[in-house]
């Protein structure tokens, strides 16, 4: 599970094993949530400013976001992400 990026105690990582659609998971604590990467869409759980912290992030980052998702979907290494600050 690579961890992408970590701001505000929160991890952002994505798995080579994915599956449709691109998506990353985001974990804040004991919390974790699924994030869609073209619609926002939200799975699981986490405090809500969080989550809007995370969907900041991925607004800024889709491209990268995207770029990762098709390095993994090859087992290639992942690139980092810069994190919200």
């Amino acid at each position: 599970m690579p961890v992408i990026s970590r701001f505000f105690g929160i991890l952002v990582f994505m798995f080579w094993r994915g599956h449709a659609p691109p998506h990353f998971h985001a974990k804040y604590g004991d919390e974790e949530v699924v994030v869609d990467i073209e619609t926002g869409l939200v799975s699981g759980s986490m405090p809500r400013r969080g989550i809007a912290l995370v969907q900041e992030w991925r607004e800024m980052h889709k491209k990268e976001l995207l770029e990762n998702w098709r390095l993994a979907e090859q087992r290639k290494s992942l690139k980092r992400i810069e994190p919200l600050e």
